[in-house]
């Protein structure tokens, strides 16, 4: 193979992610749509929508966010990270990346106008049978390509336990029309059955993917751990979150052994962030040199958000806590806002911008994600505020939900301007799957051929 010929093999393979990329966008363009309907959201607190129904608008809003965009996202980053390019240019990933997107936007459109009905249930019930066949067709084909044999074999075994966990959330939603059905619509089983699809989604899925992306990067840099440590971690994660899943049922005031199950499941899970710790603070300074200024500062924003997380749900197993949660609801949409966009989608735009799939060269997209992170702080900041003060008696902030909404508009602002940036830049991308193994071979016959790593 001659160095014309590497070349336009390593053309071709970033060529392919060109279109990868774009279905990055279509879910960062849904992030945007969310972040319009939470405005409008917090916009009925203050202003007249007699056209809305709230609790229809907030399960659009919900659906988008967890399957439109970081469903989507994660998708598309499993598939570019673990999957060599013959593999994940297979058409039946294409057919259920859109086919998903179809599935959201039938979402999008039912929900805000029933709620839960017919409609509504049918498209996120084809999303969830697509998750389905994304689990096994990605399983079969990492198995294929020997992934749990190779480099990556410690990653991908948080992959698959983020599979299993997404697997596992859907039974929350396969709950519903039974106990629909049966006439439990705002019983105790039926928020049960949403805590569990928001459980497995959020500290299941959507943390161990992140887990998994975070040391697949740490395995292709060569950036050494402790394998030991690193597999007692993962145990400790995975065993505590079934359990942990108790959590968020204390509010039904069970009997105590549940509630020491829950702080049990807690307590693991701080221990399993201090082995987290302590494997990977002797490498913080090669693993944030991989990253951009931006890239650093939200791998920085994204950890402190996971260690507030874990904190927060040790705090939540003692009876307390847990009934000032449920009494205080403020509580709860500041902790889930932490985990969707502090914890996880920071960290995927981290890991994108890594790729060079996103970029912050140009004053726009900085703008942009500048005034989305101040926004995230300060509503973050507010809500849990304005809960402390109904805590201890104090009344409302005033003009509090003005406030939050006025803070709030900063949020659709600042991630449809860095949406709009990332249209005009030309990003820089390698395909890491295949570009190594040619360099290899260039140089071992000799070719001056000089390749920049991701």
């Amino acid at each position: 193979m001659d160095k014309n010929n590497i070349s336009a093999a390593a053309k071709g393979g970033v060529l392919s992610l060109s279109s990868k990329r774009n279905w990055f966008l279509v879910a960062l363009a849904n992030l945007v749509v969310v972040a319009f309907l939470g405005l409008l959201l917090r916009y009925m607190f203050v202003g007249s929508v007699f056209w809305v129904n709230y609790k229809y608008l907030l399960h659009a809003h919900s659906h988008v966010a967890l399957l439109g965009w970081l469903y989507a996202a994660l998708f598309v980053a499993l598939l570019v990270s673990f999957l060599p390019e013959e593999l994940r240019n297979k058409p039946t990933y294409t057919w259920q990346f859109w086919l998903s997107q179809g599935a959201v936007l039938g979402m999008l459109v039912s929900f805000p106008i029933q709620g839960y009905a017919p409609a509504s249930i049918t498209f996120s019930t084809a999303h969830l049978l697509l998750s389905y066949w994304f689990i096994y067709q990605f399983l079969k084909d990492a198995k294929t390509a020997r992934v749990s044999q190779g480099k990556h074999r410690f990653s991908f075994r948080l992959v698959k336990a983020a599979l299993f966990f997404l697997a596992l959330s859907s039974l929350g939603p396969l709950a519903m029309a039974p106990i629909m059905a049966t006439g439990h619509s705002g019983s105790e089983m039926y928020y049960n059955a949403i805590y569990f699809y928001l459980h497995f989604q959020y500290n299941g899925w959507f943390v161990f993917a992140v887990l998994g992306l975070l040391f697949w990067l740490l395995e292709h840099h060569s950036i050494t751990f402790p394998l030991k440590t690193a597999l007692a971690f993962f145990k400790l994660m995975f065993w505590a979150c079934s359990p942990a899943y108790l959590l968020s049922v204390l509010w039904t005031k069970p009997n105590s052994f549940v509630f020491l199950l829950a702080g049990a499941a807690a307590l693991v899970q701080l221990v399993a962030l201090a082995l987290l710790l302590q494997m990977l603070w002797p490498a913080r300074g090669r693993m944030l040199n991989l990253f951009g200024n931006w890239g650093r500062g939200l791998l920085v924003l994204a950890s402190l958000a996971f260690v507030l997380k874990t904190g927060m749900q040790l705090l939540t197993a003692f009876p307390y806590m847990a009934e000032l949660a449920v009494n205080f609801r403020l509580f709860i949409i500041g902790y889930l806002h932490l985990v969707l966009i502090g914890c996880i989608s920071l960290f995927v735009f981290a890991f994108f911008a890594k790729l060079g799939w996103i970029s912050f060269k140009r004053s726009l997209s900085r703008w942009g994600m500048g005034l989305f992170l101040s926004a995230f702080i300060l509503t973050e900041a507010l809500l849990f505020l304005q809960g402390t003060f109904f805590w201890l008696n104090l009344g409302p902030i005033p003009g509090y939900y003005l406030l939050l909404f006025g803070i709030s508009i900063l949020l659709p602002l600042g991630i449809l301007l860095f949406f709009l940036a990332q249209l005009g830049e030309e990003p820089k991308m390698v395909d890491h799957q295949e570009v190594p193994a040619r360099c290899a071979l260039a140089w071992a016959k000799g070719a001056a051929f000089k390749v920049e790593y991701l």
